[in-house]
């Protein structure tokens, strides 16, 4: 019955109580010839009590509420109390008890949320430094096993000197690659990275890197090609060098995990407004655990073949920051063993 009562509704209701049990007690004095009162006197002296015990509870109520309202709000609210709290001016016409139960349970969603998102943080903070630990790691252990063996005395033997200074520039090289990759998903991800917005062809574009790309893919003996219908030139507006970096690590992966005598396949799908770009191969495809975890930092699905290639598991998380910057959406769809492909949005001129 009170459950849903305002607070001045509360207050009138036990004021009628109050008075009721008032009215009660005189008639029994009455009755009973104790209290010798007339009809009119008893109604008098009901409405009296009503309204004594109205404005009491009104205020006592007010007051309860206020002080405990207050105390909630300052608990659970960051910012500054609401003006009518502040200014001490309670609105007792509206149900205050229902709405603060309200805004307590929003807060207590809140926080169970950003405990949520703080554990999700910490997780992938240790799953990172891990990663980044395990990927230095080798080259560094590589670089100080030549630079030691050299100090060592093989640095005179001329059967190895050369080898060993040759190792161990290469793995600088792919040191130096980490981190430049790592500086620039950085950069995406905290949006320090300016885009270059520009018009221009993507066929064209895509033609020099297959040309970048030729001598690579003819050492796996992969032929570069477009699907049928694929010719039509697609004026686009995006940052042109991103774009190249985007379809070079897609290309470059294709011919890395595509099956040897295969081919690298390039279609372009007119959407109105944008073009839908794919890259596809006929490669060993992705099994489904994989799917959802091929854009991650350091994610390989084949490591044995990425890290003979020289990867550095950052490539696909460049591609997907690169187009999430330009507001669009990247997918990938696979089987294993009939290959993966690849799929993303650019904004037709």
């Amino acid at each position: 019955m009170f459950k849903n009562q305002t607070p001045q509704q509360l207050s009138f209701f036990i004021a009628g109580i109050s008075a009721a049990a008032i009215a009660v007690l005189l008639l029994l004095l009455k009755a009973s010839g104790f209290l010798r009162v007339t009809w009119p006197e008893v109604l008098g002296l009901f409405a009296l009590a009503f309204a004594v015990a109205f404005i009491a509870n009104y205020y006592l109520v007010r007051y309860f509420i206020f002080r405990r309202i207050k105390l909630i709000y300052k608990i659970i609210h960051r910012q500054k109390l609401p003006a009518e709290f502040k200014a001490g001016n309670l609105d007792m016409t509206k149900n205050v008890l229902e709405d603060v139960e309200k805004e307590v349970g929003e807060w207590a969603d809140q926080q169970n949320l950003e405990l949520e998102e703080l554990e999700r943080l910490a997780t992938y903070r240790r799953r990172f430094i891990g990663d980044v630990s395990h990927e230095l790691k080798t080259p560094i252990f590589n670089i100080q096993g030549f630079i030691h063996t050299l100090l060592d005395g093989a640095l005179y033997d001329p059967k190895v000197n050369l080898l060993y200074l040759q190792r161990a520039a290469r793995n600088i090289e792919r040191l130096q690659t980490i981190v430049e990759d790592l500086e620039t998903i950085n950069k995406l991800e905290a949006g320090q990275m300016i885009l270059d917005l520009q018009e221009f062809d993507l066929h064209d574009l895509t033609d020099d890197v297959y040309a970048d790309l030729e001598m690579r893919a003819r050492e796996r003996n992969i032929r570069l090609t477009y699907k049928d219908g694929a010719s039509q030139n697609f004026r686009i507006r995006a940052d042109k060098e991103s774009i190249r970096q985007v379809l070079m690590n897609l290309v470059h992966n294709s011919i890395k995990y595509g099956t040897e005598g295969g081919l690298t396949k390039i279609s372009f799908y007119d959407l109105e407004t944008y073009v839908l770009v794919e890259v596809s191969d006929n490669g060993i495809g992705i099994t489904p655990e994989h799917l959802n975890h091929v854009f991650d930092r350091f994610y390989r699905v084949d490591k044995h073949r990425s890290r003979e290639a020289g990867g550095t598991g950052l490539g696909l998380s460049i591609v997907k920051h690169i187009v999430e910057a330009h507001k669009q959406t990247i997918n990938v769809r696979s089987s294993v063993g009939q290959g993966s492909t690849f799929g993303f949005t650019l904004e037709k001129v």
